[in-house]
């Protein structure tokens, strides 16, 4: 018999992987979005000043 108020245990097992290191398909794309963010950012910075980005860091 079941009553209303009682509480049963899950029945699904979570399937728990172990965090991944190192090269692994998620860091590269992670890497890669990182890398195309930068690329805009850096065009972006070089439309809006008219300098390269050397040159408004102050370093050419």
């Amino acid at each position: 018999m079941s009553s209303v108020g009682s509480k049963s245990e899950p029945t699904a097992v979570p399937n728990l992987e172990r965090p991944k290191s190192g090269f692994n398909e998620y860091a590269e794309r992670l890497n890669g979005r990182a890398a195309m963010v930068g690329f805009i950012i850096v065009v972006l910075i070089e439309f809006v000043t008219g300098k390269g980005v050397l040159a408004w860091l102050g370093l050419h």
